[in-house]
Formats: C-alpha cells, structure tokens, sequence
C-alpha cells in the first residue's frame, strides 16, 4: 500500500504524517517496524532489504520516505522494483504500508509523481486561504473551548497570514491569555499577536511620509506583481497609520519627542517600530491620512471603487 503525501503546508501535512504513524502504533505497540528512510542518504538496496525481510512478529512494516524525488538513482531503482511482477517480491511487500513524504509542491510531469498518482493515496496540502483558512482558524479555537469575534480574526489572519506554524502558536498563546472568558477580541489579538509586516510597507509608510510619492507607488506595485491582495496592503498600512497616530499623540502628551514609548495595548515591538515613523508626520496630518484610509476601505468594499486603483489615488492624494 502506498501513500503519498506532498505541499507546501508543512504544518497539516506533518499532523497528517504524525496521525498515519500514531494509528500504526496502536496496532503494532512494539514500533519495531516503523522505519524511516532519507532517500537522499540512502542506498536503494537498504529500502529494498526493509521491506522484504519477514517481521519477527509478523507485523506490517510502515516504511516512511522522505526525498526519494531528489536522489535519481533511488527513484529509478524504486520504480523498476514497483513495476516487477509480483512472483519477484514477496507478498509481504505488497501488505507493508509505505509512505512518500515531501515538504513542497511537486512538478506533475515527473515520473515518480506519474507513478504515485495511479497507485497510491495521494493527498496534497496547499497553503489555506480565503474561507477554508477561516474556518481552521475557528475549529483551531474551538478545540481550546475559545471563540473568537469575526473581526479579531480577520485581523489575526492579516497579522499571520498563511503560515499554519505561527498561527497554531498565536492561538494556543491568545487562549491561554483569554482563558476566563473565553471570548478573543480584536484589542486581544493587536496586544498580543507581533504582525508580520514586510519591509516593503515600512519603506512604504516612510516614503509617504517624506512625501515621496513616486516611490511609495513603486512599492506599492512590486507587492502586488508578486501577488499580495490589495485588500491586504491597505490593512497593514491602515494598522501602521492607525499606530503612527497613537504613538503621535501619546508622544506630544508626555512631551516625548525622540525617546521610546510604551504604549498600553499596544505591543511593544510595534509601539518601538512606529515611534521612528511617527517623528516624520504632524499629528494633523496622521490624523487626515488615517481619515482616508477608513474612506478608502469603506469605497472598496462597498464596490464602489477598484482596489488597486483605490490604493494609487490613495498614495497620490496624500
């Protein structure tokens, strides 16, 4: 039997790995047959060897490769071994379980792929979005026994994004704080969750803020050749602004020009990025490029204006 699990999402595509190997081990408690494999390290013939020797215990053997994509010596070998006859193997290859493991998209016209794809059960992991990463959001908090508001979790989404790995940490770190009852709001998720905010729209906010239009276009541009939704730059530049104004304003109360801030509800990683920023604006003007921002999304997601033309007339009319 082979199973071949492959994609980009490392993070369900282990969970799935780890379910495989925990259900083995419920039925085979010795483990002794569980045998993992880097086909980048290994000879063929070890493979070969693994899964023909007869158990002590008569157990099925869960072979587990990883790599076998990226040694061609191995790949061949394999798939001459796979296309013999079955007198030449014995019928105990044939009940062992393999699996082919591999931590990233596969190229669909290679030979092995072609192979797997007839003959084993084949399940890709892509990176989630849209509704189908929503609702692991939510199924993620409901296993905690915590819901989360709609809009803490849009905002979370934007924070993390697609990386699985981070998300399950921020989550288990958002319950825990939220543990008595058991409601995360969106000032939970701002306090609590560090958003990863490229660099490109820090070099964004700063070439608005020196007025340097051409190049905030520029920017603006290169995030949304390699694919970033528009939606999602305005909600990362609407949070900075939104920050920029805190800080401004919490910064010309307490007389602090130059030094860092710690701002409550406000997470000091993001209070001490924005306080450099924020010296380049006037608390009017923050407050005027923060009133467009809130126009802008309400334009957009109301139809009544593209979104990629709504962020250029946004950057030129500031």
């Amino acid at each position: 039997m082979f199973i071949f699990l492959y994609g980009e999402d490392t993070f369900r595509s282990l969970q799935k790995l780890r379910e495989i190997v925990d259900e083995y081990k419920k039925i085979h408690i010795t483990g002794l047959n569980l045998i993992y494999f880097d086909c980048q390290n290994v000879e063929f013939t070890e493979f070969e060897n693994a899964v023909q020797s007869v158990s002590m215990f008569q157990e099925k053997k869960l072979i587990i490769l990883r790599n076998a994509f990226f040694n061609t010596d191995f790949k061949e070998k394999f798939l001459k071994w796979a296309s013999e006859p079955r007198g030449v193997q014995s019928k105990q290859s044939f009940e062992n379980i393999i699996v082919f493991y591999e931590n990233q998209a596969m190229k669909k016209t290679d030979s092995l792929f072609k192979f797997l794809k007839t003959k084993a059960k084949l399940q890709e992991f892509n990176f989630l979005t849209g509704r189908k990463l929503q609702d692991w959001v939510n199924k993620e908090f409901e296993e905690y026994g915590t819901k989360i508001e709609f809009g803490a979790r849009e905002c979370l989404i934007n924070f993390v994004g697609k990386d699985l790995w981070q998300m399950s940490q921020e989550i288990k770190k958002l319950c825990a704080y939220k543990k008595t009852d058991k409601i995360v709001k969106i000032e939970d998720v701002e306090l609590l969750v560090i958003p990863k905010i490229e660099t490109d729209i820090f070099k964004t906010i700063d070439a608005i803020g020196l007025n340097n239009k051409k190049l905030a276009l520029f920017l603006l541009r290169k995030h949304l050749a390699k694919g970033d939704s528009p939606l999602y730059l305005l909600s990362m530049i609407n949070f900075q602004f939104r920050n920029l104004l805190s800080v401004k304003d919490f910064m010309e109360k307490q007389g602090n020009t130059y030094g860092r801030v710690k701002i409550p509800g406000m997470h000091p990683y993001v209070a001490q990025k924005s306080c450099y920023q924020a010296r380049q604006f006037g608390l009017e003007k923050l407050k005027k490029i923060y009133q467009k921002l809130l126009l802008t999304d309400m334009e957009i997601k109301t139809g009544k204006i593209d979104a990629r033309m709504a962020l250029d007339m946004l950057i030129i009319g500031i």
